[in-house]
Formats: structure tokens, C-alpha cells, sequence
């Protein structure tokens, strides 16, 4: 029985000091950074305290707690300065002395254009991957919905239009702008970025088509949601 008391006791000591062990830990461990940074830069508050406030022990705690905020802002502060600030100053420094060297910048140039053109501000704006008949009859060429035509371009023209914006290859940052009937416009299920690979690699890069699945050559558009650019 005391063999089993005993034990018993020890196994409930060992318990509460795994309990206990993390909070003492982190209870010592702002002391430190209270003592330390607190420490240094309390004495910097001093000229701004009342005399009769500086040797009283308890506010001394008070006074190291709050001198380690202030760093810890200021640290803080200098942090979103150096990412928001000196980053975008060198970054233009950098982008400014690339576009300086004849060759290279004319490659940088085409290599930010096709950046900016994956990113997802620009992607939003298509809302679809599609199929037209361009340059000519019978020859059919990738594009994208962006929006159904409103306003002039709707009333000045007959039936219902819709705007293509159909990229050039390999550089798909310019291209034509198509306002093409809706029964024209043969809809894809390929996402925009496979339709954006397909585009930049030349057609080397087809997205895998499911099988049994096809569409006619001229299957029916549904339209896209009325008043804009939504992805599907």
C-alpha cells in the first residue's frame, strides 16, 4: 500500500510539473525580454516621468512593460518601411538600370508583359476560354470572353453581341478585340490559365480533353452572368 501511495504521489508530482513546465517557461521568458529590452530603453521614458515615479519598484515593471512595446512597434514600423518603401525604391532602381541595357530590356520588357498577364488582377477580366472563326471562315482561333457589349456598341449593331478579346502568340499581351454574334462563339470548359499556356506555348501545350466528351463544331453559347466579367 505505501509502495502504491507512493507511487501514486509521484506520478501526480510529474503531471503537475508538465503542466506547470511551459507556463514557467514562458512566464521566464518575457521576463528576460522585459529585463533586457525593457531594461535599456525604460531609462529613455525617465525624462519624460515625475521624479517621485521613477524609483517606485512596482512602476519600474510598469515602466520596462512599456518601454518594450515602444520597441516592439518601432520595430514593427520599420519593418512595413523597409518592405513597402525601400523595397519598391530599390525595386525601381533596379527595373530603371535593367531597362538602360539595349537588348535586356527589350526581353524584360516581353517577360513582364506575360507576368502581369498570368496574374490574377488580369486574369479576372476574362471570363471565358472560346472558339472563333478567325482570320476567315472555316479557320477557328482561341479567345476570350470579356463581357457582352452594352450601351453604343449594342444598339448601333444587330443581334446580341458579345466582346473577344483574341490574343496574339506567342505574346498573348496584344491581340484583337472582336464584338462577334452570339451564336459565333463557340464556349470551351478549359479553364483561363490552360486557355493562357495553350496561347503562349503555341499550341504545344493542349489541356487533356475527358473522354467521350465533344461538342459540336458550332455548339450553342450559354450566355455568361448578366452585367459582367465573372469567372464561370
Amino acid at each position: 500500500m505505501n509502495k502504491s501511495l507512493l507511487h501514486s504521489l509521484r506520478n501526480a508530482f510529474l503531471s503537475g510539473l508538465l503542466v506547470l513546465a511551459p507556463l514557467a517557461v514562458t512566464i521566464w521568458v518575457f521576463n528576460r525580454i522585459l529585463a533586457v529590452v525593457g531594461g535599456t530603453f525604460s531609462p529613455l521614458l525617465f525624462p519624460y516621468v515625475p521624479s517621485t515615479l521613477r524609483n517606485d519598484e512596482f512602476l519600474s515593471v510598469v515602466w520596462n512593460v512599456l518601454a518594450t512595446l515602444i520597441v516592439l512597434v518601432l520595430i514593427t514600423a520599420l519593418g512595413y518601411l523597409s518592405r513597402y518603401v525601400l523595397g519598391q525604391y530599390f525595386g525601381g532602381l533596379a527595373e530603371r538600370f535593367i531597362q538602360s541595357i539595349p537588348g535586356v530590356n527589350t526581353v524584360y520588357n516581353t517577360v513582364k508583359q506575360i507576368v502581369d498577364t498570368f496574374s490574377s488582377q488580369h486574369r479576372s477580366l476574362f471570363s471565358k476560354v472560346v472558339l472563333v472563326e478567325f482570320p476567315r471562315p472555316g479557320v477557328y482561333t482561341v479567345g476570350f470572353l470579356t463581357n457582352r457589349a452594352k450601351g453604343e456598341l449594342q444598339a448601333r449593331t444587330t443581334g446580341d453581341r458579345w466582346a473577344v478579346f483574341v490574343p496574339t502568340t506567342p505574346n498573348p499581351t496584344s491581340g484583337f478585340l472582336m464584338l462577334l454574334p452570339r451564336d459565333q462563339i463557340i464556349e470551351l470548359e478549359m479553364s483561363v490559365g490552360d486557355g493562357m499556356k495553350l496561347i503562349i506555348s503555341g499550341g504545344t501545350v493542349i489541356p487533356p480533353w475527358p473522354a467521350g466528351g465533344s461538342r459540336g463544331p458550332m455548339a450553342p453559347a450559354s450566355p455568361p452572368p448578366a452585367g459582367g466579367t465573372g469567372n464561370p
